[in-house]
């Protein structure tokens, strides 16, 4: 009979040691993270491959997966301990090793294998584990799926099975590097500031951009998992600071930084300016529209409202779909309609064929900004920013609201904003032109201004966005309508920051 999880051992004591301990807390809506010691321990690992192993059997998926592991100190006896349980399930299991993210997407194509079960805390400070699974390439694991491995892990439901093997895969590394690189070299010789924070992405990034026809300026890529500089990641101000200082200093075109499992690319232009997330969505948008006129691009409802109102879009025939924060359901979205696209204002970017597989990869997101580059030999990356038109957006708010009650407080601002929409009510002194609802609740004003409400995936929080085409004092206007509101619920608490 399978030993079902504890959530109260502590270690340095024998049961830490003799049972699986597993936070219920770290399965998140589409991967898992917990603190490695106090959250989970190697035995609550070895239950999680286990336990994955059965829900492939569940789903009459073929018993194989690629695994590999992150740059990490304790990223490698993860991974193994997680196959031991794996391979205790029945499963074939082909171990790619060091690897970023996207290289472990890439190996379910070269390899021909379903499933992958990649160790990786991604940004995450160090003490943090996870894993970013699927079953279904490119997709990966949504709401449903990791629901329903909770529950196989938690209940202790998983089934031992016979036929377990091991497969080292030592060359996937460099089959990576060629996929990316067999093709024609840049036209013109860009400068790039390369960043990874000592993370996994500096094995790789830099040789690959080297390969393309990029100078490379290399910044903080030799590995070193004690991260000494900053975070591996490109939303955080300290990476983006110093990769900007880089930028000036090296005179370069451009400034690409990467995160911690190398999923994702964040962009500073030659003038060392920080390019938001989504506006350089909207920017490789307008290059692959003069490409492919009419295509459509999948957007989280946190990005900016551009993709609907930007006119070399409009011109190019963009079709533009708003969805759900989070890369699993942007990854998905994108691949059952068919986008050209996804773009989501983390920075994770999906690119469907001609560019790419449809799964987030931070160096084919690289390239592709390299190919716009390329495509304008005349205009520098500030250039392309600054012909795009102005809009005034918020940070991204974050006021406290518990796990426990948040979906309910989203949902009766919904229910708020479509009783104002139905009666015909002003917002901000404008009428509501439009509610996107698949993600909390996005309004959307007359003249193009817009106010976000979602419940944050991850953290007790809820997430306010807001944005305005028209003026700073649209966007301030449509915040303090926000805001009004949620002060109207006792749950919601202070923000992590807030305009004035």
């Amino acid at each position: 009979m399978a030993v079902t999880p504890r959530q109260d051992l502590v270690p340095n004591t024998r049961e830490y040691e003799e049972l699986p301990l597993v936070k219920p807390t770290g399965f998140r809506e589409y991967d898992a993270r917990w603190l490695f010691g106090p959250e989970i321990n190697l035995l609550g690992i070895r239950c999680l491959g286990l336990a994955l192993g059965t829900f492939l059997a569940e789903r009459g998926v073929k018993p194989e997966i690629v695994v590999g592991h992150d740059y990490r100190s304790y990223s490698s006896s993860i991974k193994h301990a997680l196959i031991t349980g794996l391979l205790g399930s029945g499963c074939t299991v082909h171990d790619i090793g060091l690897a970023m993210t996207p290289m472990a997407y890439f190996a379910q194509f070269a390899l021909d294998v379903p499933a992958v079960a990649m160790v990786t805390a991604s940004h995450n400070d160090n003490g943090w584990t996870g894993v970013k699974m699927g079953m279904d390439r490119p997709v990966t694991f949504g709401p449903d799926e990791m629901a329903a491995l909770k529950d196989i892990v938690m209940n202790g439901r998983w089934r031992e099975r016979p036929g377990g093997e091991l497969k080292l895969i030592r060359d996937l590394q460099q089959r990576y590097i060629e996929d990316l690189t067999n093709r024609p070299k840049l036209k013109r010789r860009l400068k790039v500031v390369a960043a990874c924070g000592n993370g996994t992405a500096g094995a790789f990034a830099p040789e690959v951009l080297s390969r393309i026809g990029c100078e490379v300026v290399p910044l903080d890529c030799d590995l070193d998992y004690t991260f000494p500089n900053y975070n591996p990641n490109p939303e955080d101000l300290k990476m983006l600071h110093a990769i900007a200082d880089k930028v000036r200093e090296s005179q370069a075109d451009i400034g690409l930084g990467f995160d911690g499992d190398g999923d994702r690319c964040g962009v500073i232009d030659n003038e060392g300016e920080e390019i938001f997330a989504d506006k350089v969505g909207v920017m490789l948008a307008r290059d692959l529209s003069a490409l492919h006129p009419g295509a459509t691009f999948v957007v989280d409802v946190k990005s900016t409202g551009l993709f609907l109102t930007d006119p070399v879009l409009k011109q190019n025939g963009v079709k533009a779909d708003y969805w759900k924060t989070g890369h699993s359901h942007i990854k998905r979205r994108n691949r059952d309609i068919k986008a050209l696209a996804g773009f989501e204002k983390s920075g994770h970017y999906f690119f469907n064929a001609p560019v790419g597989r449809g799964y987030d990869d931070g160096l084919v997101s690289a390239i592709a900004i390299c190919d716009m580059l390329d495509r304008n030999p005349d205009k520098s990356m500030a250039d392309l920013k600054n012909a795009l038109p102005r809009t005034w957006g918020s940070p991204t708010m974050s006021p406290h609201c518990a796990d426990e009650v948040k979906y309910d407080i989203v949902d009766k601002v919904v229910r708020h904003y479509q009783k104002l929409a139905a009666n015909g009510e002003r917002v901000a002194g404008q009428p509501i032109r439009e509610l996107v609802t698949v993600n909390g609740v996005r309004v959307t004003l007359a003249d193009g201004t817009w106010g976000l409400v979602r419940a944050s995936s991850n953290k007790p929080e809820l997430v306010v966005v807001c944005e305005s085409p028209a003026s700073e004092e649209m966007m301030k206007a449509m915040f303090k309508n926000i805001d009004m509101h949620l002060s109207s619920y006792p749950e919601v608490g202070e923000y992590n920051q807030k305009i004035a």
